[in-house]
């Protein structure tokens, strides 16, 4: 059994609205071979909701804050743990997540500016799976690896 984000098997929980379905994580839910996970929406944020990307205050600590500049870092990080506490629970040491979100960005995120613009880092939710040993691979790497 492995986690995935949910908006990847067509769940419509992006902040948009809308899904990042992709035919081949749908199989892996309808085979009963993944369980879905949102971290935005097990933290209480509703969907759709603004925007939101991973920046750093003034001091210097990462926070995640909505394009219209709200801090919802509790939010983010109580996804965070919900999802940890599923995963845990399920006994899944291995997620499939979608990349550059500031919940489950793997290796890439959005740099704060809402411009695009892509920079080095975690997401709140992969930094915690990385913390407690649960293995993360992005869509996009888990796709190429079905070419090998």
């Amino acid at each position: 059994m492995i986690g995935i984000s949910s908006c990847l098997c067509g769940i419509n929980c992006k902040y948009n609205g809308k899904s990042n379905l992709n035919p081949i994580f749908l199989e892996l839910l309808n085979k009963g071979l993944a369980v879905p996970i949102c971290p935005e929406q097990l933290g209480g944020l509703t969907t759709p909701r603004v925007p939101a990307e991973i920046k750093k205050d003034f001091k210097g600590n990462l926070q995640v804050v909505t394009k219209n500049n709200i801090n919802v870092t509790k939010e983010y990080e109580l996804g965070a743990k919900r999802a940890l506490d599923v995963l845990k629970a399920l006994g899944i040491t291995k997620v499939i997540l979608r990349r550059r979100s500031p919940s489950c960005g793997y290796g890439e995120i959005y740099d704060g500016t809402f411009t695009g613009t892509v920079i080095e880092g975690n997401g709140v939710t992969v930094d915690l799976f990385l913390k407690n040993g649960i293995e993360v691979i992005t869509d996009d790497d888990y796709i190429k690896s079905l070419d090998k």
